[in-house]
C-alpha cells in the first residue's frame, strides 16, 4: 500500500508539478497586487460617499466605447476599474483617467490573474486548473502519510543541502510537512471555486448543501432593453437605502436584451471582498427587481462565501498575506525541483553483476 502511494505521489508530481509550482508562484505575487500596481491614486483613501460616488459613476459610464461595467475603488486600491469588451482602464474617485488599455496584455495584474484562475484559456482552464488542486489535495495527504515512516530524521531546510536526488527528496519531505498546513488551506479554499461539487462537500458540515446550492444561484429577472442613458444615481441611492453600511463594488450592466443591471456591495462583516449582498435594476426603467443580503443567505453559501478571501489575503491582513505568500512560494519551490529530480535526476538502474559461463567440461 504504502509503496503504491509513494509510485502515485512521484509520477503524479512529475507530471504535474511544474503546473502546480506556477500556480503557486502567481498567487503569491497576486495576494500583493494592489501595493505593486503602482499607478497615481492608487493607494487614496476610500471615499464611500454617495454624491462623489454616484457623480463618478455617471461620467464614467458616459465614456465613449460602451462601458459594461465598473469595479469599484476599494480600501486597499484606491481607483475605480472599467471594463469595456475589450480592455479597460483605470479611474481616480473624482474620475479622472488615470491608465488605459486595449488589452490584458498591457497590465499585468490582469494577465496574471488570468493565467491563475484560467490558465489563459477561459472555462476549459479552470477545468484543469481544478483538477491541479485535486492532485494537490492528494500530495499533501499522501505526502504526511509518506512522511511519517520517515519523521526520526526530519531536518528543517528552506534549500536542499545539495543538489542531488537523495538530498532534494530529503528537504522536499521535510519542507512539506512545515507547511502543510498552508498549502491545505490555499489548496482546499481555491479548488471550492472551481469545483461546485467539491465546494459543497466542503459546506455540507454547515448545513443544507440544496439549501445553499439555492441561494448561490442568481435570480432570474425580465426586464426591457438597455436604456440610452440609465439613472446609476437613482441606483446607488436606492442601494445606500437598502444597505446603508455597505460599500459599492461591482455594477454590471446586462450581457444580453432583458437582463437585469447588478449592483453587488460588501456588508461590513462580509469577508467577501466584493460582497455577495445584491441588487437588480431593470436596464430599462431603473425600478429596482429584487435584492438579496448576503448575511441572510443560507449557512452553507455564507461558508462558501469565505472560501475566496481566505485564498486570496483578503482578510487577516498583512501578516496573512505574508502568510500565503509562504505557501505559494513553497508550492512553488516544491513543484518545481519534484519536475527537477523526476526527469532529470532519476536514479540510475543498479548494474546486474555479469554471470560467469560455466565451464562445460566433456
Amino acid at each position: 500500500m504504502i509503496k503504491t502511494l509513494d509510485t502515485l505521489h512521484r509520477w503524479i508530481g512529475g507530471l504535474i508539478g511544474l503546473l502546480l509550482a506556477l500556480l503557486g508562484l502567481s498567487g503569491a505575487i497576486l495576494v500583493h497586487k494592489e501595493e505593486w500596481i503602482g499607478l497615481p491614486h492608487a493607494a487614496d483613501p476610500l471615499n464611500g460617499d454617495l454624491g462623489t460616488v454616484a457623480a463618478t459613476t455617471e461620467k464614467l459610464m458616459s465614456l465613449p466605447g460602451d462601458p459594461q461595467g465598473i469595479i469599484y475603488a476599494s480600501p486597499r486600491l484606491g481607483l475605480h476599474q472599467l471594463r469595456f469588451e475589450e480592455g479597460g482602464l483605470y479611474a481616480s474617485q473624482s474620475g479622472g483617467v488615470v491608465s488605459r488599455w486595449a488589452s490584458q496584455w498591457e497590465r499585468p495584474e490582469i494577465w496574471l490573474f488570468d493565467f491563475h484562475h484560467h490558465l489563459f484559456t477561459g472555462d476549459f482552464g479552470e477545468w484543469v486548473s481544478g483538477i491541479a488542486g485535486l492532485c494537490a489535495l492528494f500530495f499533501i495527504i499522501s505526502g504526511a502519510i509518506l512522511w511519517w515512516r520517515t519523521r526520526r530524521t526530519f531536518q528543517f531546510r528552506l534549500w536542499p543541502k545539495r543538489m542531488s536526488r537523495p538530498a532534494i527528496v530529503m528537504q522536499h519531505r521535510d519542507l512539506g510537512i512545515i507547511v502543510a498546513p498552508l498549502l491545505l488551506l490555499s489548496v482546499v479554499t481555491g479548488t471550492m471555486m472551481l469545483f461546485r461539487p467539491f465546494a459543497m462537500v466542503m459546506i455540507a458540515p454547515f448545513g443544507s448543501v440544496s439549501e445553499a446550492a439555492k441561494a448561490l444561484e442568481p435570480p432570474k429577472y425580465m426586464g426591457g432593453p438597455l436604456a440610452a442613458k440609465p439613472d446609476y444615481t437613482a441606483m446607488l441611492t436606492e442601494a445606500r437605502q437598502r444597505f446603508p453600511d455597505a460599500e459599492f463594488r461591482i455594477l454590471s450592466l446586462p450581457r444580453k436584451a432583458g437582463d437585469p443591471i447588478s449592483l453587488r456591495m460588501k456588508q461590513q462583516a462580509e469577508w467577501l471582498p466584493n460582497g455577495r449582498s445584491t441588487l437588480w435594476f431593470d436596464a430599462a426603467t431603473g425600478k429596482l427587481l429584487g435584492s438579496r443580503d448576503a448575511l441572510a443567505m443560507a449557512p452553507g453559501a455564507q461558508a462558501f462565501n469565505i472560501a475566496y478571501p481566505l485564498h486570496a489575503g483578503k482578510v487577516g491582513g498583512l501578516p496573512y498575506r505574508l502568510a500565503l505568500t509562504v505557501s505559494g512560494l513553497a508550492m512553488a519551490l516544491l513543484g518545481s525541483l519534484t519536475v527537477w529530480t523526476f526527469w532529470f535526476r532519476r536514479p540510475k538502474p543498479a548494474k546486474r553483476p555479469a554471470k560467469k559461463a560455466a565451464l562445460v567440461t566433456n
